[in-house]
C-alpha cells in the first residue's frame, strides 16, 4: 500500500513556523518558507508513525512528551542530507596532507608533542574521517605519534553505517585502484575499511548546538567541516564557528566546503593561501604559526 503523505497531512504556514522554529532551536538547521514543502513531506512519516491528526499535535509532541528528545533525534534522519564519498574534493585534501600535517608535524614536534586530533564535524557515514585516517596513515614522519580522528553527526542512521565502515559502489567515485586494495577488505556486502585505519577513528553522536557535549570534545589541531553551515542562517552561523574557534589550539586549521566561507560570519580566522587550496587558520598569539 502507498500514501500519499502531503494529501494526508497539509501543513499550515503557522504550523510551519512552530515546526521551523522548534528545529532550529534544536539544532541550528534553518528551514526558510519557500521549503514548506520540504518539511511537510518529510515529516508526515512521522505523524502517520505517531497517529498524530495534524502538525500542530506534531509540534506539541516535540514541546512537551517525553519521548520530544528522542524525537527529536530521529527526525534529524529524514531533514539532513548526507551525500559523500571517499577521497573528497582532492585538491584540498592535498593541501591537508602535503602542506598542513607536515607544518603541524614541524611545530609540534618542536613544543615536544607527538600527538595529533582532529575533528570531522558531520561526519556523515564516516568516508570523511576514515578518508583523514588514510592519508595520515602514508605519512612517515607520523610513525610513532598519537594520531586520534574523531568523526560526529547530528544523524544516529548515519553513525551506524559509519561504525560498521561497510560501503558500497557509490562511496570510491573518488578512489584509486590502489587505495582500494590497500585500505579496505572486500566482502559480499561491499568493502570495509581496515581495522588499522579504523582503530585512529572514533565515531560519535553530536549536535552542533550542544555547548556541554561540545565542550567535551576537548581541543583540536584541525577541524574538517564540509558542507555542513549550508544547513544554517546567519545566527546559528556565527555560533557554530565561534564553537570551532574555541575548540581549536593556537594555529589550528579550519577546512570548510569549497562552497562555504567565513565572510561576514567572523575575523577571527586567517586565510591562508596554500599551494593547493586556501584553508582557514586561528591565529597563533604566541608565535608565527603552528599550535600548542
Amino acid at each position: 500500500m502507498t500514501f500519499s503523505f502531503t494529501q494526508v497531512h497539509n501543513m499550515s504556514d503557522d504550523d510551519f513556523l512552530l515546526l521551523r522554529d522548534c528545529i532550529y532551536a534544536h539544532c541550528g538547521i534553518y528551514f526558510d518558507l519557500d521549503s514548506k514543502y520540504i518539511l511537510e513531506k518529510r515529516l508526515s512519516s512521522r505523524l502517520i508513525d505517531l497517529s498524530l491528526p495534524s502538525f500542530y499535535d506534531y509540534y506539541h509532541y516535540l514541546k512537551f512528551n517525553r519521548q520530544k528528545e528522542q524525537e527529536l533525534m530521529d527526525i534529524m534522519d529524514v531533514l539532513t542530507t548526507n551525500e559523500t564519498y571517499f577521497f573528497r574534493e582532492s585538491f584540498q585534501l592535498k593541501a591537508f596532507s602535503e602542506e598542513i600535517i607536515p607544518e603541524l608535524i614541524k611545530t609540534k614536534a618542536a613544543r615536544g608533542s607527538n600527538s595529533l586530533r582532529i575533528w570531522s564535524a558531520g561526519c556523515s557515514t564516516g568516508e570523511e574521517p576514515y578518508t583523514i585516517a588514510m592519508l595520515l596513515s602514508t605519512i612517515p614522519e607520523l610513525k610513532g605519534w598519537k594520531i586520534e580522528i574523531i568523526g560526529t553527526d547530528i544523524s544516529q542512521k548515519v553513525l551506524q553505517q559509519a561504525r560498521r565502515a561497510i560501503y558500497g559502489k557509490s562511496s570510491f567515485r573518488a578512489t584509486e585502484e590502489d587505495d582500494l586494495k590497500r585500505f579496505f577488505l572486500q566482502q559480499e556486502d561491499g568493502y570495509k575499511v581496515n581495522d588499522s585505519i579504523r582503530e585512529l577513528v572514533t565515531i560519535s553522536h553530536l549536535n552542533l548546538f550542544d555547548n556541554h557535549r561540545l565542550a567535551m570534545l576537548g581541543k583540536v589541531d584541525l577541524i574538517f567541516c564540509r558542507n555542513v553551515i549550508i544547513y544554517f542562517d546567519q545566527v546559528a552561523k556565527k555560533k557554530v564557528i565561534q564553537s570551532f574557534h574555541s575548540a581549536l589550539y593556537d594555529g589550528g586549521f579550519l577546512l570548510l566546503g569549497h562552497s562555504e566561507s567565513l565572510m561576514n560570519i567572523t575575523t577571527s580566522f586567517t586565510l591562508r593561501h596554500f599551494k593547493n587550496d586556501m584553508i582557514y587558520q586561528k591565529p597563533d598569539r604566541f608565535s608565527s604559526g603552528g599550535v600548542i
